[in-house]
């Protein structure tokens, strides 16, 4: 027979494995997944739109099918955000807050570039303990306000700069390639609108962590118009 240490380390070995499960019996997912997100911000002729599932879910569980996940932050900056539902609503408050605090010392509204650069700094000032968020933000900018921007960043405020798409989430593999499929450069708000609806519709049919309907934004100089679309809720 074995020596008995060598049978103790032997019996330790199933309970060190099952210690590493959930109580489902299942492993870890990441963090970033834990409440599910499908975002889409695609650009056009002077004009942008940024789409989001509506999904709030813990794991595979579907708590709710009305959450915000994009936000306007000005006249013409949204910004949409993927990952941790609690640090989504922190990160929104911080950036009203210094939004707010900007148009009070400078006189006027912060621009889409500006507030790209201020969600990078807020980022980075938490790198060791950072916010389990993705932020994209989409908007019109340049000197005449009507230049696309794209601007997609991690959790650590890395930013990824693009003149056509920007995906986040769960399921951005097949996000990324409906969007590079059916994405047309100079596309006008309407076609803009369509063309985006459906790559996220399409999209998070393949992803049971996203879905339950959209919401879409699309941005002129003239203004924003907001669409509801119903999708599957299974």
């Amino acid at each position: 027979p074995p020596p008995p240490h060598q049978t103790a380390l032997c019996s330790d070995r199933p309970r060190t494995a099952r210690s590493r499960l959930s109580p489902a019996g299942t492993k870890m997912s990441s963090i970033m997944q834990y409440n599910g997100a499908a975002i889409i911000a695609m650009a056009g002729k002077d004009c942008i739109a940024i789409a989001s599932d509506k999904r709030y879910g813990i794991r595979n569980q579907t708590m709710g099918c009305q959450m915000k996940k994009i936000f306007q932050v000005g006249d013409k900056t949204f910004v949409g955000l993927t990952g941790l539902a609690t640090d989504m609503q922190t990160l929104d408050q911080k950036f009203r807050f210094r939004s707010n605090m900007y148009r009070l010392r400078e006189e006027r509204e912060m621009s889409t570039e500006a507030f790209a650069n201020m969600v990078t700094s807020l980022l980075y000032e938490h790198r060791f303990g950072p916010y389990f968020c993705e932020p994209i933000v989409a908007g019109l900018g340049g000197e005449d306000g009507k230049s696309p921007f794209l601007c997609g960043m991690d959790l650590l405020g890395a930013q990824v700069r693009t003149e056509d798409f920007m995906v986040g989430g769960d399921c951005t593999e097949a996000l990324y390639g409906l969007c590079e499929s059916m994405y047309r450069p100079d596309l006008g708000p309407d076609e803009l609108f369509e063309v985006i609806a459906q790559c996220l519709l399409s999209g998070v049919d393949r992803d049971c962590l996203a879905g339950w309907g959209c919401v879409v934004h699309v941005l002129t100089p003239e203004g924003v118009t907001t669409r509801d679309l119903k999708g599957r809720m299974d």
